[in-house]
């Protein structure tokens, strides 16, 4: 009885100095509770990193249900593991807006290319319809050469037709002068004999 005696001061001190220890785990566990919580009520986060917020869980419930000698060592790994579940979770949000933005980077650079193609077939349509437009008109333009010079050389040959006949017939008027002017000579030869 004597030892118990003896003994009670140090248990007490040994309670007394244990209640401030428990209330701090109880404070530093419900800290590391809420950073979870939160971590598990925002919406970016809350489907991500499902493993390391087990493990921080099982952290947190060994450091709250540790002996006193275990304590620091075990707040230390549930912080950690804490840490490590909201760098986790974050992380996989990052890297799920990472490939969304990919995504939609992709989408509007095909976008881009489709639009950049029917441009591109459009101005080949407006070069097509005014090479087009060109050709008739040039087609238009040598038809009208082609019947320009098909009536020249009709009006050359008419011309020349006409020369030829006016050629013609001013050989033969020459002719008729000529053969006149013969006459008359000899008329007047034998006018002239006749006189005599």
């Amino acid at each position: 009885m004597k030892s118990t005696l003896a003994a009670l001061p140090f248990l007490l001190l040994a309670v007394a100095f244990a209640a401030p220890v428990s209330a701090q785990a109880i404070d530093e566990t419900d800290m590391l509770g809420r950073r979870l919580q939160a971590l598990e009520a925002d919406p970016a986060t809350s489907g991500f990193a499902q493993l390391e917020r087990l493990q921080a869980r099982q952290a947190i419930d060994a450091y709250a249900n540790a002996r006193a000698r275990d304590r620091d060592a075990l707040r230390q790994v549930a912080g950690w593991r804490v840490d490590t579940a909201e760098t986790a979770a974050r992380t996989e949000a990052l890297r799920r807006e990472i490939d969304r933005l990919d995504r939609t980077r992709a989408d509007l650079l095909v976008e881009a290319s489709r639009q950049e193609a029917a441009r591109a077939r459009a101005e080949a349509e407006r070069l097509r319809i005014e090479a087009q437009i060109q050709a008739e008109e040039a087609a238009r333009l040598r038809a009208a050469a082609d019947s320009e010079f098909t009536a020249r050389q009709q009006a050359e040959t008419v011309l020349e037709g006409v020369a030829s006949d006016q050629a013609a017939r001013l050989r033969a008027a020459r002719a008729r002068e000529a053969e006149l002017a013969r006459r008359e000579a000899e008329l007047l030869r034998q006018a002239e004999q006749d006189i005599d």
